[in-house]
Parts: C-alpha cells; structure tokens; sequence
C-alpha cells in the first residue's frame, strides 16, 4: 500500500502547488488554464478510446452503464459528497466560471482523469502481485503535474480526489492477485479504452462543446472488462467465432 500513499501524497502535493499559483493568476489567464486543460483531457482521452479492440463492447458498456447511472444519479450523490468535504464556501467567482470551480465539480473531474486509465489499474496490480513500483511512480510523477493545473483552474476539490485514488488503487493492489488472471490484458486494454470515452465527456464538459454527466458513466468501467470475458462465450453461442 506503500505506492498508493505516495500517488495520493503526489496529488495533494501538487494541488497544493496548484491552489498558490491559482491565487496569484488573473480571471482573464485562469480561462485560459480551462481551456488547456479540456484539450489535453481531449487528447488524452482519444488516445486511450482508440485501445480497444472492440467498438461493440465499447458501444454496449458506455450505452448500459449510463443507463445505470443515470438510474442510480451516481454524479448527483458524488457532487453531494464532495460538497460535503468543502468546509469553506467558494470564493467568490463569475456565473461563468461558477459551475466550474464548485468543489464537488473538481473532485469528480480529478477522480476520473487520475483512475479511469490503465497505469491505475496495472501499476496497482503490479505492486500488488509482483512488488514492481516502477509503473505507479511514473504515474504519481504524472498525477501530480496534473493536480498543479487542475487545482490552479477548478480548486480544493481536486485535492479530495486522492481519496478516490487511495480507495481505487488501493482495492486493486489488495485484490491484485486474484483480478488479473479474471480480467486479463484485453480487459484490461477494454476498461482503460472506455475510460478514454469518460475523459473525453469531461474534455467536452470542459470546453464548453457539450454537457455530460460524467458520473452517471462510470459503471462503464465495471461492464467493460465483464462484456470482455463473457463476449467469446456469447460469440460462440451465436455462431460468430
């Protein structure tokens, strides 16, 4: 567990770092950090999104985990929560920026970037199962350089999501051994692919394209890796293998 300490530390370390430059930056320069920021979420998300290896399980994990989401209204009750860690009011910001910097905003969008990708899962299944740190530190290096300019643009909320990064990764260096022969590498490669698709809602969100609820995707991420070991056995019930 030793790892997942140091991704969480990175992370609060570098909102903190964040959270200093942000009050030293203006309005007119703190659009311009949104902006950066939704595109490299975009590109990181299409990068992620073109790994998998069927669109079908992609199509079908994204179409029912939102339909679960949104049935659960995952995003509402994780936008109270992280409501519920501000102890502060926000300070005060435009209408325009305002549904931007709200605490619980910040902390859904951070959770998502830094646990939707495969170094999450596959770093934390390597510490777990074979002691390797080299994965999980390249990633707190990267985590962390991201936290400076995701709290500098949406606040303390992102901060809360080293929560989300103990929790997650945590589960997955615990339970390390038994998960990765149950996965495999495709469900792997399928999870980290659909969790592309999430971050390219949140790029979208971002820029002001389209609005997503975000949240209500994320039982997505737990589809795709079982569309992946069920669809060899649906495919030979229909004859397509």
């Amino acid at each position: 567990m030793v790892a997942v300490f140091i991704n969480s530390i990175a992370v609060i370390v570098g909102s903190c770092i964040g959270l200093l430059v942000k009050k030293r930056i203006s309005g007119h320069f703190r659009s311009v950090v949104f902006s950066a920021s939704g595109l490299v979420t975009l590109i990181i998300g299409i990068s992620m999104a073109l790994g998998t290896q069927s669109y079908l399980i992609m199509i079908f994990s994204v179409a029912l985990g939102g339909m679960c989401g949104y049935a659960l209204r995952i995003e509402d009750h994780i936008l109270s929560l992280g409501d519920k860690f501000q102890k502060h009011p926000v300070e005060s910001v435009s209408t325009e920026e305002e549904g931007k910097q709200g605490f619980g905003f910040g902390f859904l969008t951070a959770s998502v970037l830094f646990c939707s990708g495969a170094m999450a899962v596959v770093g934390s299944i390597d510490v777990g199962v074979r002691g390797d740190y080299s994965l999980i530190m390249l990633k707190s290096v990267m985590d962390g350089a991201m936290a400076i300019i995701l709290a500098a643009a949406y606040g303390s909320g992102v901060m809360a999501s080293a929560i989300s990064i103990f929790v997650y990764q945590g589960f997955f260096t615990v339970a390390g051994s038994w998960l990765e022969p149950l996965m495999g590498e495709k469900g792997i490669a399928e999870l980290a692919a659909v969790g592309g698709v999430l971050l390219l809602m949140i790029g979208f969100n971002l820029l002001e394209i389209k609005k997503f609820k975000t949240g209500n995707f994320l039982p997505a991420l737990i589809l795709a890796p079982i569309f992946t070991a069920v669809s060899p056995w649906l495919s030979g019930l229909f004859g397509l293998s």
